[in-house]
């Protein structure tokens, strides 16, 4: 990841950290997870802590789809992602979606 990818990656993972409630955090997540999605490690710690999520907030539908999207970003992150999904549970995991315009300019940076 470049430096100003890493920089924004670890600020979304620091505010899910401190937010305190669940939507927030999930919020944070997915905007971590869009940056991501192309670097295979941070992706799949992403889709972790996502799970984690769903297990502290008791959320069955989170944990049951967190748990194949672990693996399917683990496998596949380098070969293909549907750019700026979000990765959660509620949105289908091959589904394109529209990227933030702050997150864009991040991710088209050179």
């Amino acid at each position: 990841m470049r430096d100003r990818l890493r920089i924004a990656f670890d600020a979304e993972l620091a505010a899910a950290a401190a937010a305190i409630e669940h939507r927030l955090r999930l919020h944070h997540l997915s905007r971590a997870h869009i940056l991501s999605q192309r670097y295979t490690w941070p992706h799949v710690r992403v889709h972790i802590l996502m799970l984690r999520a769903g297990v502290e907030s008791l959320d069955a539908r989170e944990v049951v789809g967190q748990l194949t999207r672990v693996v399917a970003a683990a496998l596949f992150s380098r070969i293909w992602v549907p750019i700026g999904n979000t990765g959660l549970a509620d949105v289908s995991a091959v589904r394109p979606m529209p990227v933030p315009e702050d997150l864009r300019a991040l991710l088209n940076a050179r």
